[in-house]
């Protein structure tokens, strides 16, 4: 799938947050969100959410499992770099 997302949010070293459509509004959305939330002196939570809404949703179920898997992959890359003295 192909999406050209809108930006939602984008605050820098915070947020960033989009919505992306397939083909019109309500037939497949998903909003997409990167947060970075201080947790001390060189600490940070870093959270990736998607939320998708939509009638083609429960079509796309076992895809949106790979999309997950995707995620968690990134975050784990993510972490260890972030890790790394």
């Amino acid at each position: 799938m192909t999406f050209k997302p809108t930006v939602l949010t984008a605050t820098p070293e915070r947020e960033l947050r989009w919505l992306g459509r397939l083909v019109a509004p309500r037939v497949f959305d998903g909003e997409h969100r990167f947060e970075i939330e201080p947790m001390g002196e060189e600490r940070v939570r870093f959270t990736q959410a998607e939320r998708f809404s939509g009638a083609l949703v429960p079509l796309f179920g076992k895809g949106l499992e790979q999309t997950r898997q995707g995620f968690v992959a990134m975050n784990e890359a993510l972490k260890r770099r972030a890790e790394v003295d």
